[in-house]
């Protein structure tokens, strides 16, 4: 397995990934990853333009957007992005998105996406914070997030009503190591 920097050529197969994550979002035993209902789990035109648009920008541009693929030959086995913030003054930080294939949930990919997109972060670009948002019913990931060293910075109850449930959302955040 590799992980590496996906281009726009790989964009069709992580399309294809991402649609069959959204179909596994709160199904069968698996949390409720992303705040959408039962029959909302399309992988919508405007999320694929921003996946796509941004990757054509410069970090740090406005809607910039950098993502690494977890490989195993040509199958996707997870991935782990970096974006903007859409607030102004905000270039110090980047916004954390992640998921990882039925198949290896529980296995520590997870935990090796983290790793490298931190140490990345840490090494080649000018960013202090990495931020993200998790559903607070996301229990699997509420924990991995923690052990690799993000804290809790902001809780909102009751975000979502999704098929007839509250769902809260929460706020992490972790400091990158800066330069000596």
């Amino acid at each position: 397995m590799e992980i590496r920097l996906a281009q726009q050529k790989d964009l069709p197969g992580f399309f294809e990934y991402l649609a069959q994550q959204l179909k596994e979002n709160g199904s069968d035993n698996t949390a409720l990853f992303h705040p959408l209902s039962r029959d909302q789990l399309e992988l919508s035109d405007a999320m694929k333009s921003r996946f796509r648009d941004g990757m054509d920008k410069v970090v740090g541009e406005n809607g910039w957007r950098q993502i690494w693929l977890a490989v195993e030959g040509e199958q996707i086995l997870g991935h782990i992005d970096l974006r903007h913030h859409d607030e102004p003054n905000t270039q110090h930080r980047a916004l954390l998105g992640m998921g990882v294939s039925r198949l290896c949930r529980g296995q520590g990919l997870g935990k090796q996406l983290i790793r490298y997109v931190v140490d990345w972060a840490a090494t080649h670009s000018a960013f202090e914070h990495l931020d993200l948002w998790v559903l607070s019913t996301n229990a699997p990931a509420c924990r991995l997030y923690e052990r690799e060293g993000f804290t809790q910075c902001a809780f909102i109850s009751d975000m979502y009503r999704i098929d007839g449930r509250s769902v809260s959302y929460l706020m992490m955040t972790r400091s990158l190591p800066q330069p000596d």
